[in-house]
């Protein structure tokens, strides 16, 4: 993503102080310590969201809107390859994760913990599990307060603080439409401007159907409506196959109890070990550690140390359109992320520079027990034959391109996304 900056946008305000935990502090002192319930109708309400998501003007650049992370013609996720996407006032700021989509989040649970296995046995530590919330952490229960996070973060959209997007938006072409959803006091402090910014765009995502369409290859086929091919009838049994790829055990394929479609996804967060990225420049620093759960961007949860390097489940809609994959975008092409899912025990010289106990080379030593090595295919060992062949692969890869929504479906014919 190649954008230009807007002149004198570094004059006008102030530099945000960097960092994750910066832009943490920022978004927590700009949370609005209110309610607020538009008056409006809601049709007006997400209009409102939609112009205010395709809005340059609310970034600090003049340069970036929601729209341009998550592009709608890539099925709202990056229109690139990139790891982490570039944000700041000048668009230099490296992110520190892969951007994820924006569709499929309205069944998203709020952030809590699941039990899992029989509730009349006595429950271990593997039984307590954190499942939902927004984000590769969860911190988020709501829409609104997880589009309103990215308008302070530094490497984002990189406003110093809430009085800086409610200038923003007072400016905009569009902030009469506030006044009628919000009332006339709409703009009577920053943070009460800021919160009517995040209900509209969580209105947009909530109401527009083209955040949830359901209208893939894979749908069709739940509906009658259409035969997967041998290839991806296989693919989709590999996928399935508890003692195989076992990719249903988090990313759930099954309708749900009323009928509702599958989202891939149970929600959870696992430990996986993935690679260390040199492609996020912050792992230039070798003390520099995602931790997902316990940090650094969400700070809550820091003290629990069984949460270090746990990342939520992503639903798989859309997957096979993606430029980058799993929370540090270590991978870039999805046949290569699977190789990894089947290979990271039996083959692990290939993926780490130094296999053996403690190989997990973007994780402290300390929390390397975090990582899962109950789920198979996660019980392998060194030396072991991956549970997929060249094959079977290619096979999970035409399943998973069966997931691509109708509109994103070009993706898959060769108009690949850019570098």
């Amino acid at each position: 993503m190649v954008l230009l900056l807007a002149l004198g946008a570094c004059e006008r305000e102030p530099r945000p102080e960097r960092g994750p935990a910066a832009a943490e502090a920022a978004f927590s002192a700009a949370a609005p310590r209110e309610d607020l319930a538009p008056r409006g109708p809601k049709p007006a309400l997400a209009e409102l969201g939609r112009l205010a998501f395709f809005d340059p003007s609310l970034s600090a650049s003049g340069s970036m809107s929601c729209a341009t992370c998550h592009s709608p013609s890539h099925a709202f996720g990056p229109p690139n390859r990139l790891a982490a996407q570039m944000g700041g006032p000048a668009l230099k700021d490296a992110g520190l994760r892969a951007t994820p989509s924006l569709r499929y989040l309205r069944r998203t649970p709020i952030w809590t913990h699941s039990f899992v296995g029989n509730p009349r046995e006595r429950l271990t530590e593997t039984d307590h599990v954190p499942v939902g919330g927004l984000t590769w952490d969860g911190r988020f229960d709501t829409l609104s307060k997880q589009a309103s996070f990215p308008l302070l973060a530094h490497n984002e959209m990189a406003n110093a603080d809430a009085s800086a997007v409610a200038e923003r938006v007072q400016k905009s072409s569009y902030s009469a439409r506030f006044r009628e959803q919000f009332g006339d006091d709409v703009f009577s402090t920053a943070e009460r401007t800021l919160l009517a910014l995040g209900r509209a765009l969580e209105r947009y995502q909530l109401d527009d159907a083209r955040f949830q369409p359901f209208d893939s290859k894979f749908d069709r086929y739940l509906e009658g409506q259409a035969q997967l091919s041998p290839q991806e009838q296989r693919g989709f049994e590999l996928f399935k196959d508890p003692n195989g790829g076992n990719c249903a055990a988090c990313h759930t394929a099954e309708r749900g109890a009323n009928g509702a479609h599958p989202l891939f996804t149970d929600f959870s967060f696992a430990a996986l070990g993935v690679p260390r990225n040199a492609e996020i420049s912050a792992n230039a620093d070798p003390k520099h550690f995602d931790l997902g759960l316990c940090g650094p961007v969400r700070t809550d949860k820091a003290r629990e140390k069984k949460y270090c390097g746990m990342f939520k489940t992503p639903s798989l809609r859309n997957v096979a359109i993606r430029g980058a994959f799993f929370h540090n975008g270590r991978f870039h092409t999805l046949a290569e992320a699977l190789h990894f899912y089947v290979e990271r025990d039996s083959v692990a010289g290939k993926w780490y520079p130094n296999p053996g106990k403690k190989q997990f080379d973007d994780l402290p030593p300390e929390y390397q027990d975090n990582v899962d090595h109950i789920t198979p295919p996660f019980t392998q060992h060194a030396g072991d034959r991956p549970v997929w062949s060249e094959g079977d692969i290619q096979d999970v890869v035409a399943f998973l391109e069966t997931l691509t929504d109708a509109d994103a479906a070009p993706l898959l014919r060769g108009q690949a996304v850019a570098r």
